[in-house]
């Protein structure tokens, strides 16, 4: 919606008070100022990482204000609405710090009708400590200190102001010089000839809420031409170093939340550790190399509404250190090794799997390792979901952002919606000069991972894009996955196979070899009736396709049973003379249906291309 409204007649410039409407409409004009300035915020992102994600935080958290919070009879009941808003909507580093000081403006504000001048100044002093209190390790020269100083201002002009419009225009001198001084404050910044890009957006809205004190019009265009806060920035910045790997964030609910304790808990799992909100709900950010470890602290303090866990090390790669024109993209579905997508620069995008109420990250913030265990004692069976449409269109505008060709390979769509969701999130972001493919790998699981590392290969030889698509397409009908069923009582569970039919199976003792068909689709290759025999018929199945077409590689997936997949490699040494490309714990998400203690072996033919 392009429009500006005057929603205060034009008198707005002129107030000494700030009714309900007023102060909503305020934050709702600094809100949109970041908005309409996301982009020049990524650009200058080089602390606490490199990231490139300041922006598109903030506007997120502002977004979150302008969608929920709405003007009630009070200031004191609007404040609360927009401090929920933005403590639910909050995210990364800067958007919970400015969350969590818009949540200290509500704590401290009166419930008077209006707000003065003098009570303004007051309030927005006395919330810098709940700021500062959210932060486990203040860092000066950033955001917070450009918080500070603005404060002070704010309070020192307090009864030499007449109107709310003065006291903007003289506190935002104070801001903005605050903001210009960050450069030499920090090293990384000076380095980098940047202001902070936090404290940068906190001005922008700054100049955005003065924008309508001084206007009484809302302006809601977001333009592609952005304000000028530049103060000379050079956008030279490198990679930096990040010692953790995960931007960890949930959201928290509960009775009773005690924020120092819980603090002092996840201290322990990262670094750039902020604890916002209150004793009823807390939004938290971390650096951390293992999510999943945050979230088992998590889910035993109340219920988690929310989390993200973005990879860093590969977001900075894209920015700073692209090793390749093409980037590739695939879901957590596809079994292949943190070091391989690791050489390659391999883009993965977590599922998500609903478990205890919960929708976690499949092998990020819910590993193998831990699932499997707790599948064991689960009430209610876990599920999986396709990924939010949302959250796909912006995970591929982030990669866009950097490469111009984009190939995705996911898993079967016959499994998952996920490859529609990427194709529609193409459909919208597809744009001149931009060329993207997404492939159907028609499998899942080690088969899907052997496609993507052939991809991956392909991609670092040089490889043109239109033969890697075409050989990927070609090569899926010639890679496959057998898969040593045991148990069939998780797929019943899982609801894979009705409980009719598994119930017979499981009464003769039915141990399936399941693999997958043309067109994408779970399938039974043999059957057996005993471990033994169903091992015995997975290998003759592998022997005669290595007879027929030559096995060039293979890999070994399993869920928690490493001891039996040893044996497998033994096997297919002898069988096949090499060794596996790889051995890993099997997706969270397969291995719900397929069961602890499964083992495959997934093949690729390369030959004959």
């Amino acid at each position: 919606m392009n429009k500006v409204l005057d929603v205060d007649g034009g008198r707005t410039m002129n107030i000494s008070t700030l009714d309900s409407e007023r102060l909503y409409n305020s934050f709702l004009s600094g809100a949109h100022e970041v908005i309409k300035n996301k982009n020049s915020l990524n650009e200058i992102n080089v602390f606490p990482v490199a990231d490139g994600d300041t922006g598109s935080n903030l506007s997120s958290t502002m977004h979150a204000i302008i969608m929920d919070a709405k003007i009630s009879g009070s200031v004191k009941e609007t404040m609360n609405s927009i401090a929920d808003a933005a403590l639910t909507g909050a995210r990364g580093n800067s958007g919970i710090i400015i969350a969590q000081y818009i949540n200290g403006i509500f704590l401290s504000l009166m419930d008077d009708e209006m707000i003065t001048i003098s009570s303004f100044a007051e309030t927005v002093k006395n919330a810098v400590p709940y700021a500062y209190q959210a932060i486990s390790n203040p860092v000066e020269g950033t955001i917070i200190t450009v918080i500070r100083e603005w404060a002070d201002a704010v309070y020192s002009h307090k009864d030499l102001s007449a109107t709310f419009s003065e006291l903007f225009s003289k506190s935002l001198i104070t801001a903005n010089k605050s903001l210009e001084a960050t450069t030499s404050r920090l090293k990384v910044l000076q380095d980098s000839k940047v202001v902070d890009s936090g404290a940068k957006g906190f001005v922008y809205f700054l100049q955005g809420f003065a924008t309508f004190l001084h206007t009484g019009k809302l302006d809601l265009k977001v333009s592609e031409e952005q304000e000028d806060l530049s103060f000379n920035e050079e956008l030279i910045h490198g990679q930096g170093e990040i010692r953790h790997r995960y931007c960890t964030e949930a959201l928290l609910s509960a009775d009773s939340i005690d924020l120092e304790a819980l603090r002092s808990e996840l201290a322990l799992y990262g670094d750039s550790l902020i604890v916002a909100g209150n004793n009823h709900k807390a939004r938290i950010h971390i650096h951390a190399n293992a999510p999943e470890q945050v979230f088992q602290v998590l889910r035993k303090k109340g219920i988690i509404l929310q989390q993200k866990a973005d990879d860093m090390i590969r977001q900075n790669e894209s920015a700073f250190d692209r090793k390749y024109a093409i980037a590739l993209i695939t879901d957590s579905i596809a079994d292949v090794p943190q070091e391989i997508l690791d050489r390659y620069q391999v883009h993965m995008l977590p599922l998500n799997l609903n478990f205890d109420n919960t929708s976690y990250l499949d092998k990020v913030t819910m590993t193998p390792e831990l699932f499997y265990p707790l599948l064991e004692v689960a009430v209610e069976y876990p599920k999986s979901s396709q990924p939010n449409p949302i959250i796909v269109e912006k995970y591929l505008e982030t990669v866009l952002a950097h490469y111009d060709q984009v190939i995705v390979v996911t898993v079967a769509k016959e499994q998952s919606g996920t490859n529609s969701v990427f194709r529609n999130a193409v459909s919208k972001k597809l744009r001149e000069g931009k060329k993207i493919a997404v492939i159907d790998s028609k499998r899942n699981s080690g088969a899907q991972g052997l496609l993507v590392m052939k991809a991956a290969e392909m991609i670092a030889a040089g490889t043109p894009f239109d033969e890697i698509v075409s050989a990927i397409e070609k090569l899926r009908d010639r890679t496959n996955i057998f898969v040593s069923v045991n148990n069939l009582k998780y797929m019943v569970r899982s609801g894979r196979l009705s409980k009719v039919s598994g119930m017979a199976a499981m009464s003769i003792n039915l141990k399936p070899v399941v693999s997958i068909d043309a067109e994408g689709k779970g399938s039974i290759a043999e059957k057996a009736f005993s471990e033994k025999g169903n091992e015995k018929k997975l290998f003759r199945l592998l022997g005669k396709i290595n007879t027929q077409e030559k096995v060039t590689r293979y890999a070994i997936v399993h869920a928690n049973n490493p001891e039996k997949a040893e044996v497998y490699r033994k096997r297919s040494v002898a069988l096949l003379g090499k060794e596996p490309e790889y051995i890993m714990n099997i997706s969270t998400i397969v291995g719900m249906s397929a069961g602890v203690g499964t083992v495959a072996i997934s093949y690729m033919c390369e030959e004959e291309l």
